[in-house]
């Protein structure tokens, strides 16, 4: 346990912050997930695509998850999109 005010301060500050990015990343990986359901189900993958992609650019603006990783997140939601209107 931390000693000083400004650690305990550090550490209130740490946990809140965890906090908001796990709660980010989760909204996340739900809209990511959403887009496999909506191309599973037939429903409109346009627009679960671009809530998804929204969250992914978010996530990554806030450092949350990567920047390269928010790409190539994106560009797996191009792919499946592609090949389920084939």
């Amino acid at each position: 346990m931390a000693n000083h005010k400004s650690a305990l301060k550090r550490a209130g500050t740490s946990a809140k912050k965890n906090l908001n990015n796990r709660m980010i990343l989760s909204a996340t990986k739900t809209a990511i997930k959403g887009v496999d359901k909506a191309i599973a189900s037939g429903a409109d993958a346009n627009a679960a695509a671009v809530k998804a992609t929204s969250a992914v650019d978010r996530a990554a603006a806030k450092g949350i998850i990567h920047k390269n990783a928010a790409n190539r997140k994106k560009a797996q939601f191009a792919r499946k999109l592609a090949a389920a209107e084939e």
